[in-house]
């Protein structure tokens, strides 16, 4: 085992290899907030990646319904409780000291999928049964209760929420970690995980070790699959784009506009290279209103959530650590820079890679949580990666009229 910081958990902790820095790393931020659960992002990765036999229970992107939703069946409940187990009352945070680069949500002192492991294995899990894996829609839409009065912000008494997944791409993937055959490999460019079919031979110990429930086997060619990231696309070999680095299929078909993706460069101890012009960076960093998911599991998993703001907080804390408070917080009452990098989500399909805000006008004033707040009508400008303007938008959306000979009413 060799020593690693993970500054997720504001630490060192034991992975089974010394960490590999990349030159870039795939990373992605999903707004919760503004998901309508209408599934696009799903069949749109599912008609293009998974519609062969043997792939029909494969969901790399899927939408599930918490708390009591899952793909598989109960993932997260059980790897916690396998954490519980080797660790009775021991996932807990220091959330009080450190808002540094390296610990910014301040220290987890638990152990990881890695560190309690058994004497026999690389890493703690445990593999679905076919039972799990075939009720990817299992309790959609399902609440904790009906309020027959109704429920107000800030915590509803009945709710749920739409929790998108698709493959991390960890920084200390449990997949890798597992894997007997070194058949899975982060790749250096961009630090996206794949699977050589050459080398797999179906052991399963990757679909046992990822805690997210993100690599999957499939019968037909005994082997181990899972999402690429598109990297076809984040390469820049789509000719839409003309060259340029663009957004996964799951990212770019996405109707509520809650996603966004990129990637970022990265230090020689994992951490992002302070970059305050990237969108993630800042929406991560600076803002601190991007969450990762789980991060006690340990694996420093690079896709982040801006949490949702009716939901109870100690669920929020166990399921993103001790920064949900603060990222719902910024949310609600948003800066003016914030208001407007929210904007740039899928806005365009090519890879943001900086932004910039040009001021605007005063043109409302609302009152949240009793305290006034003026909104601006900035424009954010995103640029690719050549620094060539792809994308700008405004604060306020400008209504469009139609002209009366193109109406029907």
């Amino acid at each position: 085992m060799a020593e690693v910081h993970n500054w997720h958990l504001g630490r060192k902790m034991q992975y089974q290899y010394e960490a590999g820095q990349t030159d870039r790393q795939f990373a992605a931020v999903f707004n919760i907030n503004r998901c309508i659960g209408c599934q696009t992002c799903t069949m749109a990765c599912k008609s293009t990646w998974t519609f062969s036999p043997g792939q029909e229970l494969m969901w790399w992107n899927n939408v599930e319904t918490k708390p009591y939703g899952g793909y598989p069946a109960n993932w997260d409940v059980k790897t916690l409780e396998l954490l519980e187990q080797k660790n009775p009352d021991g996932m807990t945070w220091d959330g009080s000291a450190d808002t540094a680069v390296t610990a910014p949500y301040g220290r987890y002192d638990g152990k990881t999928i890695f560190e309690s492991a058994p004497s026999t294995e690389r890493v703690l899990g445990y593999e679905p049964s076919q039972a799990e894996w075939k009720g990817p829609n299992a309790f959609e839409d399902h609440a904790t209760k009906f309020v027959k009065d109704g429920t107000s912000l800030p915590e509803h008494d009945g709710w749920f929420f739409y929790l998108q997944r698709i493959c991390n791409h960890c920084t200390y993937p449990g997949c890798l970690a597992a894997c007997p055959r070194n058949a899975i490999y982060k790749r250096p460019r961009d630090g996206i995980v794949l699977v050589d079919q050459e080398r797999c031979r179906g052991y399963r110990k990757c679909v046992e070790a990822c805690p997210y429930k993100k690599t999957m086997y499939r019968p037909t060619t005994d082997t181990t699959e899972k999402c690429i990231a598109c990297y076809p696309r984040v390469e820049g070999t789509d000719p839409l784009t003309n060259g340029q680095p663009m957004e996964t299929r799951c990212m770019t078909a996405c109707v509520g506009k809650i996603r966004m993706q990129g990637t970022v460069q990265t230090n020689p101890d994992g951490t992002w290279t302070k970059d305050p012009t990237h969108p993630l960076y800042y929406l991560v960093h600076e803002e601190k209103v991007a969450l990762p998911l789980y991060p006690q599991f340990g694996t420093q998993p690079n896709v982040y959530y801006i949490p949702p703001r009716w939901v109870p907080r100690d669920y929020l804390h166990q399921m993103f650590g001790p920064g949900a408070d603060l990222a719902i917080e910024r949310y609600t009452r948003p800066s003016r820079k914030l208001l407007a990098v929210l904007q740039l989500f899928r806005t365009s399909q090519t890879i943001i890679f900086r932004f910039d805000i040009e001021e605007g006008p005063a043109f409302a004033e609302l009152n949240i949580g009793g305290e006034p707040m003026t909104l601006y009508n900035d424009t954010a400008v995103g640029f690719d990666r050549d620094g060539k303007e792809i994308v700008r938008v405004t604060v306020k959306e400008p209504i469009h009229t139609r002209p009366a000979k193109f109406n029907s009413i």
